[in-house]
């Protein structure tokens, strides 16, 4: 057997990804909707570390890892490790610890952004050729928001996530997340997704500013927050907390949910909204994170 060696040994940071407004623009006949949305990746995530290892073994530890079921077939590190050595007809090695830092079912892309650093980490460790595009087709089969994932730079998404237009300049955002520790599965609150269609928006493609940028974000929505408050009511007391905060501009369901933000000018008011939002609901999951 081999055993994982220091040197051998790496981590690599899986992003929490924020939907900072999300259109549902249509529905194909397949089922799955058409959407719009703006995703940024920020600095709180989860975390897998791997090393050498004759089989191939998975551990889950991290403050919610037992929220978590690993069951091998449902499971997307374990489908990315089986895509990638049968791509590469290479065997199934490797030993992979999942640090779990993010709430489960919670609306900020945990699972899909799991999946992507399995496939880089492994392409890695296996000592494969680096081939982005080879990489994102594997990434497609794994999940609509995985080839993001993999990227972790902002980007304009449409159709159902595989249509993705990468964003520069984008200016230094400050969040608060905050999570109530209630699991809001996505394909539950899509079934109870009954409003209309958003109108499609043109993404311009034009540098803005901070102010500039939380200005059109309030004007966008997210499509899925009536859908999600049938699913979790408390969502809306996140809200409502979030945006009585000192310096929030924007308070927002990510996603499905039920993970909010509350967006902010600096680090100062930042910290300041945690601390208050900490301080009121101790049950909650409260972190502050920034762009990547």
């Amino acid at each position: 057997m081999l055993h994982p060696s220091s040197s051998q040994q790496f981590s690599l940071l899986a992003p929490a990804k924020i939907n900072l407004f999300l259109h549902i623009t249509g529905r194909r006949e397949d089922g799955y909707h058409l959407l719009q949305s703006l995703m940024i990746f920020v600095d709180v995530g989860d975390r897998l570390t791997f090393s050498p290892y004759e089989g191939f073994f998975l551990d889950i530890v991290g403050p919610f890892a037992t929220d978590l079921v690993f069951e091998p077939a449902q499971n997307l590190i374990y489908r990315a490790a089986q895509l990638l050595a049968a791509e590469y007809r290479q065997p199934l090695q490797g030993r992979i610890v999942l640090e779990k830092n993010l709430p489960v079912a919670s609306g900020v892309g945990g699972g899909s952004s799991d999946a992507a650093m399995a496939l880089r980490g492994l392409q890695r460790l296996w000592g494969l050729p680096e081939e982005p595009d080879r990489l994102q087709r594997l990434a497609r089969q794994l999940g609509a928001d995985v080839p993001a994932c993999l990227v972790q730079r902002p980007v304009w998404a449409e159709g159902i996530g595989e249509e993705m237009t990468w964003l520069q300049g984008l200016p230094d955002f400050h969040l608060v997340l905050v999570n109530p520790l209630q699991a809001t599965p996505t394909p539950e609150v899509f079934t109870r997704y009954t409003s209309r269609f958003s109108a499609p928006l043109q993404y311009s493609g034009r540098r803005k500013s901070l102010v500039e940028w939380v200005a059109d974000l309030g004007r966008y929505r997210n499509d899925l927050t009536d859908a999600a408050l049938e699913v979790t009511p408390v969502i809306k007391d996140v809200l409502a907390a979030l945006g009585g905060t000192s310096g929030c501009q924007l308070a927002r369901l990510s996603g499905s949910g039920a993970t909010c933000f509350g967006l902010y000018e600096n680090a100062v008011t930042a910290a300041a909204a945690v601390n208050k939002m900490r301080a009121g609901a101790p049950q909650w999951w409260v972190a502050p994170a920034r762009i990547l």
